[in-house]
């Protein structure tokens, strides 16, 4: 379907089409307006998300598209004709059988889905991706984020590919190699003194003064947050067309899990898979888990926190879809936990001794939360689980850097190395 809207000032109007999305719902009151660059209700304030009209929809439908998100074109905010534009085509990344980490674990059945295999190496290109595809259709013309990190790499880069200029804000104290990897793509980045909060609150003034800048997590977030959902819908068809029992997301802003989450329930109302009960598990790292710590205490407001954690990607200290992580691990049974710094880095370690598959920090936080929940008799070790890894390893070294290297260092010769192993 296509609905006319006002483009940003300066731009000329256009016919929008953005696919089967109808209107902006407010997650809150219900209250809908028309598709446009919106994040808020006018009624209550809640925030909006982007409500459809599907049409029926087939496995083999989804089955016959690019080996991309744009598989599943159909049920996100984009227009039919995405997958023919300039774009990094994320997605398609592998769900692993993690037999190894499962028997150290004491598991019976687990998956990791892998999405450090994404352009940038993080899950960020998915929800770059849609942000983009909208933002064209919006009339913007540069691509801009707040970022702790992976969506300033992602950003940069889809804006490359694209021929946009990107203006990408980020704590000073970003790690040097999220830094330099995004510095690479050659567009606007600035580095501010304060933590990711305060980033953020910059950016959302910045897209108040600058209406042809699409900041992709503030004034087109709702179109953005949709593209978490190819996360769920690739693990559902990679599964054989099913739904896990249980799975574990890490939580930054909460958009990711409450987006999977939705995910398993489109596909279940579509009848693309069969309905399940399943259940969600949040991670957070414990020198920021606000989330985790109003789960823990039964409230449903979640207080914002200053975060102290090398987990930075993961680092927002007043999430900002919080209260609706609580809404969808209540609702599916599951549990929030949180992990310390020297627990991420030993579940960096573990998963990629096991799997050979080297984590960032959050990803840490994910296997380390995971056996915690095992421990603490949280979650069923019988029942089939994933986990979502949703970044590279190469971007946070500095938090394994000190605890790994050389096992010896030696003369060059057969013998020194024979004696360093002790055989």
């Amino acid at each position: 379907m296509t609905v006319t809207v006002g483009a940003p000032e300066g731009a000329n109007n256009t016919t929008l089409n953005l696919g089967n999305a109808k209107a902006l719902s407010c997650r809150e009151c219900g209250h809908q307006v028309p598709l446009a660059a919106e994040f808020a209700c006018a009624e209550c304030f809640g925030p909006l998300e982007v409500a459809y009209e599907f049409p029926k929809i087939t496995r083999a439908d989804i089955e016959a598209g690019p080996k991309s998100i744009w598989r599943y074109k159909a049920l996100l905010p984009v227009p039919t004709d995405v997958d023919t534009h300039p774009n990094l085509r994320p997605g398609g990344t592998q769900l692993i059988k993690a037999d190894r980490l499962a028997k150290a674990l004491g598991v019976k059945t687990l998956w990791v889905k892998d999405d450090t295999g994404n352009p940038t190496h993080s899950f960020k290109d998915r929800v770059v991706g849609v942000a983009l595809a909208a933002a064209r259709q919006l009339g913007f013309k540069v691509l801009a984020c707040p970022s702790t990190g992976n969506l300033a790499n992602a950003v940069a880069a889809a804006a490359a590919r694209a021929g946009w200029d990107s203006v990408v804000l980020i704590p000073s104290s970003l790690e040097q190699a999220k830094i330099l990897t995004t510095a690479v793509y050659d567009g606007s980045l600035i580095a501010v003194d304060g933590n990711y909060d305060d980033v953020n609150r910059l950016a959302t003034q910045l897209a108040a003064e600058h209406d042809d800048w699409a900041f992709v997590n503030v004034n087109v977030r709702p179109y953005y947050a949709e593209g978490s959902k190819t996360l769920g819908y690739e693990v559902a068809e990679q599964l054989g067309w099913r739904l896990p029992d249980q799975i574990v997301v890490p939580i930054a802003s909460g958009s990711q899990l409450t987006k999977v989450d939705k995910a398993f329930r489109e596909f279940t109302e579509l009848g693309l898979v069969d309905a399940k009960d399943y259940k969600v598990f949040g991670a957070q790292a414990t020198g920021c888990s606000p989330v985790s710590a109003a789960f823990k205490d039964g409230h449903d407001v979640v207080q914002p926190v200053r975060p102290d954690t090398i987990a930075r990607s993961l680092a927002i200290g007043a999430p900002a879809d919080g209260p609706y992580v609580l809404d969808a691990v209540r609702r599916t049974k599951g549990a929030i936990e949180d992990v310390t710094d020297d627990e991420v880095v030993e579940g960096i370690r573990l998963l990629a001794r096991t799997e050979g598959v080297f984590a960032e920090t959050a990803g840490g936080v994910t296997v380390a939360t995971f056996k915690k929940l095992i421990e603490t008799g949280q979650i069923d070790t019988e029942a089939e689980t994933v986990l979502l890894i949703t970044g590279d390893g190469l971007k946070t070294l500095d938090a394994v850097q000190s605890k790994i290297g050389p096992k010896a260092t030696v003369p060059p010769s057969a013998e020194a190395v024979t004696k360093a192993l002790g055989l």
